[in-house]
This record gives C-alpha cells, structure tokens and sequence, in this order.
C-alpha cells in the first residue's frame, strides 16, 4: 500500500490506479486500515523534545505568578497604610484638640468624610465588575473544583479587587484584604500564562503555551497559593489549594505551587523590608500579617507559653468557638437571603447606598464607643515600655505609637479607642502581645459590636476578607477568657497572648472550618512551632461543632449562588442508587454528520456544554444510501466503527490463551471479512454486509442471523463527545462540505487552530447565519474525543462520584454493553440535594 501511494501510476493488492490517487473519506481509511498524512493530523503527537520545553515555560510561568502576586500584596499593603496613617492621623489630632475645645462632633465628621469618600469608590469599583464584591475565595473554590463563574479570573477584575480592598480597609469597614489577596493571586495565575486579555484585546502575544482548562486550574492554584503566602508569609500556602480549592489534584503541580508560593513570599518579604526598615535584603517582613513573636518577660520566672493543663481550657475554646462561628454564619446567611430577596432585584444604587450605610454606622459606633464606653487606665510600665519583642519583631511601630489616648487625662489612655483607633493588625498585635492593658467590660463590649458589624458587613457591595476581622473578634474573646482565669480563677501562670491566639484560632475556625490549612498558616505567622498542639486540637474542636449546626461561610455563600460544588466524597447511604437512577436520559446529540442548519438549532436552543455523538438506526438503509448523502455517510460511519472494534478485538484474541467467549470468537472469526483475493473494492464488501455489534452479556443469546437492523444497530449508537466551542469553532470557520461531495473534500483544522480562541471562544448568537449555508454538512469525527470516560448503568453512585471528582470531568455518558448511550451524567446530578431528592424517589419506589 505503501507502493500505491508514492507513484502516479501503480498496482497494489487490492486495487489498481493510475494517474491521481483515489480520496477516501476517514471513514473509508479506517475500515482500509489506513491512515492520513502527519501534516493532516488533528490532534498533537508526543513530542518529547516540545515537552521539556512546555516544562521549562511551566516552572518560569508559577515563578512569575509568585512574584507578580508579591507584587500585588505590596501595592495593597504600601496604599493601605499610606491611607490609615493620612486618615488617622488628621482624626487623632483633632480629637486632641477638639476634646479640649468641645467640637467633637467636628472630628466625627472628618473621621465620617475620609471613610464615606472611601467606602463609596469602592462601592463604584463594584458596579463596574460585580465579581469582585466579597473576598472571592468562594468564587476560586468553585473554580478549582470545576466550575467556571463567569467574569471571576479577568484582569477587569483584578483592578476591581485590587483597588476595592484598598478603598474598603482604608474607609474603616470590619474586613480584611487577606481574602482578596487570595482572589487576587488566583486571577494573576489565570491570565499571565495567557498573554491576553479581553479587557485588553489590541495586546496579544503569539504564546501557543497553555491552551487548555487543565493547565490554566492548575496555575489558579498556584496564583491562590501564592495568595496566600503573601497574606500570611506562609510559603506552606499550598495545603489551602488543596484542602479548600483543587477537587482534583496532580501531584506534579504540588513542587511548583510550593516554588511559587516560596516567590511570592520572598517578593514581598525583600521590598517591604527594604520600604519599611530601609535594609534591603533582611527579609524582616515575610508576609501582610505577622503575629509577631511569643515570649514570656524575663522577669516573670512562673511564666509558660502554655502547659498541659491548659489544653482543657483550649478544648472549651474551641467548643465556644465553633458555636461562636455556627452563629455567625446563620445571621450572615439571614442577611444574604434578605440581601438577594429585597437589595440585589433593585437598581445598583441601592447596593451603593447599603454600604454607605454600613460605613456610617460602623464610624458613628466606633467614635461613639470610644467616647463612652472606654475606660481611661492608668499606664502601667510595661504598658510604657512595651515586650521586648512586641518592639524588635512585631512591626516597626512600637507600643507607644499604637497606644490612643482619646478622651482621657494624662498619663492615662483609652483601651476602648486603643482597639477601634488602629489598623486591625495592630489591634491585634494589641491582644497578643500586650499585658494587662484591657478589661474584662471592654474586651466583651468591643467584641460583641465587632461581631456585630463584622457579620453586617461581610457580603454587601465592596471587597472584603473575612480572615482579619474573624482574627480581632476571636482574639478579643480569647483575650477575655484569660482575663477571667486570671483575675477571678487566681490562675496567675497563664500567658494572656496565647489564650488570645487560641480563641482567635477557635472563632477564626469556627467560622470558616479549615484545619490543616489554617494550623499551618496561624503556625507560620506566629513563628512559634509549640504552638501547633493547641491550635490543630482547637480547630478540630471549633470544626466539628460548628459542623454540628450549619456549613462553613464560604460554603454556605457558595449553596446560596446555586453552585453544583462536589463534596469530597458522597454519604454511604447513597450507593443504594447506580448510575441509571441519577442520569439524564433525555439526550441532545449530534450525528457525525450532521447539516449546519441542524446544529444551529442545536447550539441556540441548548446551553450545553458537550453533545454525544450518536448514530441510529434507519429501516431500508441501501435506499437511504443511495438518495441521500448524509445518511449514507452515517450509516458508513457507523458500520466502519463496529468492524473496527470486531477487528481489533479478534487481534487481541489471537494474542491469549483462551478466547473470553464462544460467542465473541464466533463474531471475531466469522463476520470479520477475508481478504478478497479478487480486484474489487474491500469498502464495497464491507458496506454490503451485515455486521453484528458485540454480543450483549448473557451467554445464551448468541447473535442470530434472524436478528432484525433494529436488534443488530442499537437506536443510539455511542461514538464520542464533542465540546460545544468545537462546534462554534467548526462553524465559524466553515468547516463542511455539500451533500454532492465526500466528507474528504471538507476543510481540516489543526489543534492549534481550534484551540486559537481558548479561552473565550465565538457564541453562537453572534454568528452571521447569512454567511453559512444550511443545507451543507459538518463532519465532526476528527474532532470529537472517541475514547471519554465512560460508565454502566449499573455502576454505584460513590464510583462515579469518585471518577467525575478525580478526573475534573464535567460529562459522564452513561453506556450500555452494547455501545449505547442510555443517558448522560453532570455536576447538577451529583450535587447534594440532587443525590437525596434521588433517594427519596429511590426509597419510595422499594
């Protein structure tokens, strides 16, 4: 054969041509046992030497991610601070001034114009691109775990987020711009290895690198673990991808969102300490929150960091907790139904106006609080002097600097405005690190209002974290039980930061049910390797009671989108269903070839994703064959694919001992054709002849001559799935050809050709139908994948969940033991309330 197609003229063992070369369709080349061209070929080769290559651009791309998510950190925390300082600044002088001279309500004003002006350009920040309201981090888990949100990963939305925290922290809301640093970090791991954009659609690169949603999720993970690096200086970020985000990992990715991570932290480490403490390379700074470091004083010889006996008393701060965070999450899931029922249906302003609202009151509290319920103390000499690691390790703002005498005589000082006039790290360095500066009334009054206002504010119209404002809350309630030891119990040997730690650990926990993660990070952060007994036995504590009550926040944000998120793994009770109770049997498919004016129709009245591709069976075929192109064409399709299979599993037969069946031997041996010694057309041979599919799965029914066209060619022949942006793309570019023709005149399209638009491919509605003819035929077989994965109708939920989960599918035909397609399988038919409403049915049915 080989012979035959290098001359013009030539003789061969099945045919004799001269002059130009038959065209056979990729039908007609199959059955033949031929093959195209390698320029002809549709899907990319192995190429050892492009895979090294595709490696090296890989590890350069996750050290990219890491640096520019440094760099994004940096921006944030310098305009963040410049705006505190500028703010808090002019408001602590007037304060001074005015308490003295009795206009305090002048202070009030400037403290509500500085936080109004910023909370409102945040606000309009989010009107631009709604996404980037919240921290983002339900957003990403979805994302990771195979569900893609529209407009979450876009450069829009990175200026959006970016700039919005900044505003939102600035203008003194109870959020925290660790979150958004996350999201953030996510949306420079799924754009820089792109090189485009569509905010940006005059700059492209001609980069053929990473075309596909396997490569850019993995890079979301990297960018959501640097992420979190540069917000807590903790390289060890990529345990939160991978215990809250990835539902499908590859264990490759795991070194590089390490190496990335490990970038974005040495990026913002090496410029703040150079900005901040002007020693460039000392690396003092490793992340936005540093808890500082953990010491007893000196002089305190009874002092402990913790002891056995106080793991008591941290497993009932982890109970109180978790019930702490249970209630949080239920008002906050109130105020999200209320929001979505009664704010979000009305025009935009009104999102504008609800967070000037929350801006108000939370300025007018917060002044008023300080005003009337702090205490004036007297300052104490350790409060003057301060740890001497608060001083050296903590921050480059001392104790003093810190400390707010609002309101109160000389040598005295507010603890209320201590914690209300301070950027929240350094309230919270505040809790940690300070001795015996606030009482018991304070710490219980600031946190319930912060409770308050934090859960108010968290899921209304700017960017805000949750993580730094869950910290302060449950620092001050960590800070209150030990007070409470300390002063009434008589337990003097308590070290008040590490109660402070914990309870921050057990709200933080409570709220948001992490654990490896989070031990890791609060590890991290305080330097302190001791301390990950207590908080990993806090955390679990904190988890499991929350659990007993309602989901963690982002999880409950994620349910109330509608979201099809996968569990990690479904309840026992359900493998009582298979894959037929679960499936989707009303199909919408395509054939292989199939006219434009159908699929078209297909495409606008559909929002599926994928198609099968099927082809069923028709009486009198021969006449169909011979009036119309297009069932002949299927029908061929069809035949050669059942022949091929029959052929290849006689060669494997041959190879074993013993063959699997009598029955399979039969159709192996006799209906797979002889090679005809005379000069006639094997195609025509074949087309001719009946052929039998595999035998079903009862031993006893053999095929049978007498067997009918409708019991020999199932109604819905199985033959692949085909991605609806392969199918746009197909029209498009009017890839097809006319019923007059064969299906080899039909244009060809390389891989890098369809995969030019990824990721935003053409939509259907903006198609021009004037420009396609609808009587003209696609032939989608060399672009269809033939080989999906694939399960029985008898296979257990708990094994299809395992595979739809691991592989990161997002289609699951469901195929009988005759190549049929029965039904099809989604995210929608996994999802939790799905699954029960099924075994509901299911146990009613019994």
């Amino acid at each position: 054969m080989a012979g035959c197609r290098g001359s013009l003229c030539c003789c061969c063992r099945w045919c004799c041509c001269c002059g130009e070369r038959e065209t056979r369709t990729p039908e007609e080349l199959t059955i033949l046992g031929e093959t195209q061209e390698e320029e002809d070929e549709i899907l990319p080769r192995k190429d050892y030497e492009k895979g090294r290559r595709y490696e090296a651009v890989k590890w350069m791309m996750v050290f990219a991610i890491g640096v520019c998510t440094g760099l994004v950190g940096l921006f944030v925390d310098f305009f963040v601070r410049l705006f505190s300082q500028l703010k808090f600044g002019v408001v602590q002088t007037s304060v001074e001034e005015c308490s003295q001279k009795g206009c305090l309500a002048l202070s009030l004003l400037e403290l509500l114009g500085f936080n109004l002006t910023f909370v409102f350009l945040a606000s309009l920040l989010v009107l631009i691109e709604p996404v980037a309201a919240g921290s983002g981090i339900p957003e990403i888990k979805c994302y990771l775990n195979g569900v893609k949100v529209p407009g979450i990963v876009r450069l829009r939305t990175l200026l959006c987020k970016v700039f919005g925290v900044l505003f939102s922290v600035a203008g003194g809301l109870f959020v925290g711009k660790e979150g958004p640093m996350i999201h953030s970090g996510a949306v420079v791991g799924a754009g820089l290895p792109q090189f485009q954009s569509i905010s940006l659609r005059k700059i492209q690169f001609n980069f053929p690198y990473f075309r596909s949603d396997r490569d850019k999720r993995d890079f979301v993970s990297a960018g959501a673990a640097a992420g979190v690096a540069a917000a807590f200086g903790a390289p060890i970020g990529t345990l939160f991808s991978l215990e809250e985000g990835s539902s499908f990992w590859n264990q490759g990715l795991t070194w590089k969102v390490l190496f990335c991570s490990m970038s974005a932290t040495f990026t913002l480490n090496f410029f703040r300490s150079g900005i901040q403490f002007g020693s460039w390379g000392s690396f003092q700074l490793p992340g936005l929150l540093n808890f500082g470091e953990f010491k007893c004083s000196d002089s305190d010889k009874k002092c402990h960091l913790w002891t056995a006996m106080d793991l008591g008393f941290f497993v009932v701060m982890g109970v109180i907790g978790g019930l702490l965070g249970a209630t949080f999450n239920c008002l906050n899931k109130r105020l999200a139904k209320y929001r979505m029922r009664n704010v979000h249906p009305k025009p935009k302003l009104v999102r504008v106006l609800e967070s000037l609202l929350v801006s108000l009151v939370t300025t007018v509290v917060v002044f008023m609080a300080s005003m009337v319920l702090g205490e004036c103390r007297q300052m104490s000499s350790s409060s003057q002097i301060g740890n001497d690691s608060f001083q050296l390790q903590v921050t480059s703002e001392d104790v003093n600097s810190s400390i707010k005498t609002f309101f109160c005589p000389n040598e005295t000082y507010n603890d209320m405005a201590t914690l209300f006039f301070n950027p929240q790290e350094s309230a919270i360095l505040q809790l940690f690190h300070q001795d015996g500066t606030f009482s018991p009334v304070t710490l219980a009054l600031f946190f319930a209002l912060y409770f308050l206002l934090a859960c108010w504010t968290y899921g209304t119209s700017v960017p805000s974290g949750l993580f730094v404002p869950s910290l302060l809350c449950g620092a001050a309630f960590g800070r209150l039980v030990a007070n409470v030891l300390k002063s009434y119990i008589g337990l003097g040997h308590i070290y008040s930061g590490t109660f402070a730690l914990i309870g921050a650990a057990a709200f933080l926990g409570g709220v948001v049910r992490m654990t490896i993660s989070l031990t890791v990070i609060l590890i991290e952060s305080t330097n302190e390797i001791t301390y990950g007994l207590p908080i990993m036995i806090t955390l679990m504590v904190a988890k499991w009671t929350g659990d007993f009550f309602n989901k963690g926040i982002y999880d409950i944000h994620v349910g109330l989108r509608g979201v099809p998120l996968l569990e990690w793994e479904t309840e026992v009770e359900m493998d009582k269903l298979r894959a037929s109770d679960i499936m989707e049997p009303n199909l919408t498919y395509v054939y292989p070839h199939t006219r434009i004016q159908s699929l078209v129709s297909i495409l606008r009245t559909t929002v599926h994703h994928a198609f099968p591709v099927v082809t069923e069976n028709r009486g009198n075929e021969k006449e169909f064959m011979k009036g119309n192109q297009l069932i002949s064409n299927n029908i061929k399709f069809k035949k050669s694919s059942i022949v091929t299979r029959a052929g290849e599993q006689r060669r494997r037969s041959q190879s074993m001992k013993s063959y699997p069946s009598s029955e399979l031997r039969n159709v192996c041996d006799e209906h797979v054709p002889e090679e005809p010694a005379e000069k006639e057309d094997l195609l025509q041979q074949m087309l001719e002849r009946r052929y039998t599919p595999y035998p079903n799965l009862y031993p006893d029914q053999s095929p049978s001559e007498d067997w009918t066209m409708e019991e020999r060619f199932r109604p819905l022949t199985f033959h692949g799935l085909i991605l609806r942006s392969q199918l746009v793309t197909l029209l498009v570019r009017g890839v097809c050809y006319s019923e007059s023709q064969s299906s080899a005149s039909q244009p060809r399209l390389s891989y890098a050709e369809m995969a030019e638009d990824y990721p935003r491919y053409p939509d259907i509605h903006d198609l021009d139908l004037t420009l396609l003819n609808p009587r003209m035929i696609v032939d989608v077989t060399p672009y269809m994948n033939p080989s999906p994965f694939t399960v029985s109708p008898n296979t257990h939920v708990s094994q299809v969940f395992n595979l739809f989960r691991t592989m990161g599918l997002r289609h699951l035909p469901v195929v009988n033991a005759v190549g049929e397609i029965v039904g099809i399988i989604t995210r929608h038919n996994l999802t939790f309330e799905f699954l029960h409403a099924r075994l509901r049915q299911h146990y009613q049915t019994i």
